[in-house]
């Protein structure tokens, strides 16, 4: 004797399909709407735990430029514009440099990695959102500190416009930067390090005035990125500025800011795929 006959319904048959065809997944977000999410969150999050560090970068740089003013004369000299202009760069250096770099750090070390792995967004969005949100927190220190200086040091305001455009090419290349030392360094500690590093070498090579280094540091000196957006921002405060080659340190310092970007990024698809 037979048992029962087993019926396969359009339920049944709809269930045993779904089981084995895989799930079809939603297509990953374009790079700008991502970029432009990640920015977002990025400066929401930014905005209560950062400003104090920003506070300590621009006190920090009017503490430098009060202490060259005794060794560097007033007017329009050479030296003053360098140290305004290096002072200036510095605020972004602090922020863009060292702050990501211990950031990127962290999130490598306590795995914060995996979570923007799984985000359906393109690894360049999370880099450059990170980047664009820290670098935007130093327009407004980098901007008291070139007013300040333009005071203590008798420097002209015509021109300071270009800051502007310094601000953003250089946090671009800084902020490249860092994410690289923070996503390539093998623990949490060196990433900091290599960020302390980096800011310490800003603030020798971009605060001094190049005319007291020696003829090797000079040339380790045009190594550094930011350099070019302090040299951009001293040459705006002469008389009668050489816009042509401004306009020559700006590319420079953008073309630098493209390439650190792009090894961020890929030192993020490296360090979000480790196994």
């Amino acid at each position: 004797m037979t048992g029962p006959r087993e019926m396969t319904g359009p339920r049944e048959m709809t269930a045993a399909v779904a089981v084995s065809r895989p799930a079809v997944l939603a297509p990953g977000a374009a790079l700008l709407p991502s970029l432009g999410a990640v920015y977002r969150a990025q400066l929401s999050r930014a905005r209560v735990s950062r400003i104090p560090l920003l506070f300590v970068a621009t006190f920090q740089s009017l503490g430098i430029m009060a202490m060259m003013r005794g060794v560097v004369s007033g007017g329009d000299s050479e030296a003053a514009r360098d140290v305004v202009a290096g002072s200036s760069v510095l605020v972004v250096a602090f922020v863009a440099l060292n702050l990501l770099a211990q950031y990127f750090g962290r999130l490598r070390a306590t795995g914060g990695l995996d979570h923007y792995a799984t985000l359906p967004v393109p690894p360049a969005s999370v880099v450059l959102g990170t980047a664009a949100a820290y670098a935007s927190f130093t327009v407004p220190g980098a901007l008291v500190t070139a007013g300040v200086g333009c005071g203590l040091f008798r420097l002209g305001w015509v021109h300071l416009w270009v800051l502007l455009l310094v601000v953003p090419l250089s946090g671009a290349a800084l902020s490249g930067l860092g994410a690289a030392c923070g996503l390539l360094a093998s623990r949490q500690e060196i990433a900091t390090l290599l960020g302390q590093l980096g800011m310490s070498a800003a603030l020798l090579l971009g605060v001094l005035p190049p005319t007291h280094m020696p003829e090797a540091i000079r040339w380790v000196r045009d190594v550094l990125p930011s350099t070019y957006g302090v040299e951009a921002l001293a040459r705006s405060f002469d008389r009668r500025p050489d816009w042509s080659a401004v306009a020559l340190d700006l590319a420079v310092c953008g073309a630098v800011g493209v390439v650190s970007l792009a090894v961020s990024t890929w030192a993020y698809r490296r360090a979000a795929t480790r196994r």
